[in-house]
This record gives C-alpha cells, structure tokens and sequence, in this order.
C-alpha cells in the first residue's frame, strides 16, 4: 500500500482544513488508517484512527471535538476535517495505515506510511 497524504496548508487560528490520504492498492479497505503528527522540535504524536469497518475511531485528547476522522474505502481515501484549529496544532501531518485496531498510538507498530503535508495555524 502506498499511501500520499495532501491538503495542508496555512490558516489562521479557529480555522479549519481538510487533509486527505490516497491510498493506492485494493487492498485499502483491510487497514486500519490513522494520522500523526510532528511538530518542530517535538517527538511524533497519534492524532486519530479509524477501524477498516469505519465503525470504530479514536482520538487524542488534543484533538477530541475538533477533529473527526472518516474514510472512503471506495474511492481508497481517508481524512482528517479539522477545525476550531489552534497554532499549536501547527506540524507536518503524516498518514499511515495498519491491519489491526490496537496499539493505535504507536507507530512504530504501523506498516505504511505517505509523507507528510505542512499544516501551519496562524495566531
């Protein structure tokens, strides 16, 4: 699975962005798809997740209320809709895919992983 993430950009604080990741493959719909994020200076940290089956997500508490995360298993895209965006949520934002529902907030445990797209939240 190849995955690229896309969608970032600047915006000012309580603004909000959508960020997509395209997956490739026909398989999408057997992983587990979640979104990173590192900031300057700062270790790698779990945003969210979604189940393959859709019916199941989490969050961090950073971003719980805020971000919602979905996917399309037909068009093999998942997404981050973020809002009421705040500068400390400025990072580079990574997707990455895995096959089970569990330890979601490692990631070292992830398999694939699409390169990143700069978010930058203005005060």
């Amino acid at each position: 699975v190849q995955l690229q993430a896309s969608g970032g950009g600047l915006v000012q604080a309580g603004g909000s962005l959508r960020l997509s990741c395209a997956a490739s493959g026909r398989t999408f719909s057997s992983y587990t798809m979640a979104w990173f994020r590192q900031a300057p200076g700062k270790e790698r940290e779990f945003v969210a997740a979604i189940s393959r089956s859709i019916i199941s997500t989490y969050f961090a508490d950073s971003v719980k209320g805020r971000f919602t995360i979905s996917r399309d298993n037909a068009k093999r895209t998942a997404y981050l809709q973020m809002n009421s965006l705040k500068p400390e949520d400025t990072a580079i934002y990574s997707c990455a895919a895995k096959r089970d529902f569990n330890t979601l907030l490692l990631a070292a445990t992830y398999d694939y992983w699409g390169q990143g797209t700069q978010v930058t939240v203005s005060s």
